[in-house]
């Protein structure tokens, strides 16, 4: 195994037990194995605090509509939640957003997401497969726009 191997296999240990941390099953640790499997991953976003991997979110790529990104899963380490590292992964994933004039779709808790640019209206004609009512919008347009919401297969597994 090559140096740039070993640092990408160090890299993606690190994400799993942030994951495994964050969340009470191996479910969002397997769906981001399954995204880098199936190449779906376009961006994963980080935050370190001393050396230590504290902050995660993940960026996929719809199936439909094309184009589209799927923010999935974010997550930050148990022990500093609550110290602002949520908002800045937000931050760089909107700035990730806006340099690529993208939009991105997320499933989640409408008050927290909707703070950063998150936008429940924008998704409110929108056919999906989860409840339209967690889903929020966020990135180019300002328009509502009606759009089925195909996700990448990985994502199959969490039915």
């Amino acid at each position: 195994m090559n140096s740039s191997q070993n640092r990408a296999t160090d890299f993606h240990k690190r994400v799993e037990r942030l994951l495994r941390a964050a969340f009470e099953s191996r479910d969002e640790a397997d769906l981001v194995t399954r995204l880098r499997n199936d190449k779906d991953l376009a961006g994963e976003i980080v935050l370190e605090e001393k050396m230590n991997l504290v902050g995660y979110a993940a960026l996929s790529k719809m199936a439909s509509p094309e184009g589209w990104f799927c923010l999935a899963p974010v997550a930050v380490e148990p022990e500093v939640q609550g110290r602002g590292h949520g908002k800045a992964l937000l931050r760089l994933v909107l700035k990730w957003a806006a340099e690529r004039d993208a939009t991105v779709v997320v499933l989640g808790n409408t008050e927290f997401y909707g703070e950063y640019g998150f936008s429940q209206a924008r998704a409110a004609r929108l056919q999906t497969r989860y409840p339209v009512k967690y889903t929020m919008l966020a990135g180019s347009g300002g328009d509502a726009p009606k759009e089925t919401l195909i996700y990448p297969s990985a994502f199959d597994d969490l039915d």
